[in-house]
């Protein structure tokens, strides 16, 4: 019956439901529609990334033994109850700037940030963000519906703002350097007047010029004339470092693209 049901909701587009769903369409109890899914589970044709909430796993993907997160994403969150969206190095990958395919799925919620999830061989990591509301994000369409992600702009916010959650400076930098395509120089500007954080706006703007798009950066150099000096590189020790006048940072790393 399980097997039946599963089916009928592929038939349908459906890729995800819940164990409340599956109980009230198999007319059985709670622990009943629990063994019947755990069997399909145990099969493959299901994975359980969180108590009560299944994907299913359709033929051309059992292999991998999990959809691609872009596929359930969306789905999960909403069972979450969580406001969300894709963002940092998937964010980058959705906007053509991935230099290498990121480890794990990530994504931005409000504040505190909670477990992450795993998904067959897929690991969802979530990032609390404070100034979660200030984001700016767009939906994407996906095969199985939508899924909301960052904007390029406010993606290379984040990746300044989490730079280790990013793989560190030179990851940053890297991707930053193929991310600047999809860059506006005025939503850019807007960014950095929403999220109101000078830090990032130095950082950024140093790491910009770097790339030699003064045409991205020269928007927001305003906004730091009056920013005290900061390193560039929160992590590095700033002994003997240089500063820049320009950005008010001091240079204590010095971070290349990666070829």
């Amino acid at each position: 019956m399980a097997g039946r049901f599963i089916e009928e909701l592929l038939g349908q587009g459906r890729y995800t439901f819940t164990r409340e769903e599956a109980g009230l369409r198999l007319k059985t109890s709670p622990a009943a529609a629990y063994m019947s899914l755990h069997r399909l589970v145990k099969a493959g044709r299901l994975v359980m990334p969180r108590s009560g909430f299944y994907v299913i796993v359709d033929p051309q993907h059992r292999s991998a033994g999990i959809l691609p997160p872009e596929w359930f994403i969306h789905d999960l969150m909403k069972d979450m109850a969580r406001p969300y969206y894709v963002g940092l190095l998937s964010a980058a990958q959705l906007h053509g700037a991935a230099h290498h395919r990121p480890q794990e799925f990530q994504v931005m919620i409000a504040e505190r940030a909670v477990r992450p999830v795993r998904a067959g061989n897929v690991l969802i990591r979530f990032h609390g963000k404070g100034p979660f509301d200030r984001s700016q994000t767009q939906e994407i369409k996906t095969p199985t519906g939508i899924m909301t992600a960052s904007t390029p702009e406010t993606t290379a916010w984040d990746l300044v703002r989490y730079c280790k959650a990013a793989g560190g400076l030179d990851n940053v930098v890297t991707i930053l350097s193929e991310l600047a395509e999809k860059l506006d120089g005025s939503k850019l500007r807007d960014t950095m007047k929403r999220h109101g954080d000078g830090i990032v706006a130095q950082r950024l703007g140093y790491l910009l010029d770097l790339l030699r798009r003064q045409d991205l950066s020269k928007g927001f150099v305003n906004m730091v004339q009056d920013a005290p000096l900061r390193p560039l590189d929160p992590t590095a020790p700033i002994t003997g470092a240089s500063g820049s006048s320009k950005w008010h940072v001091l240079i204590n790393a010095r971070p290349e693209p990666e070829a």
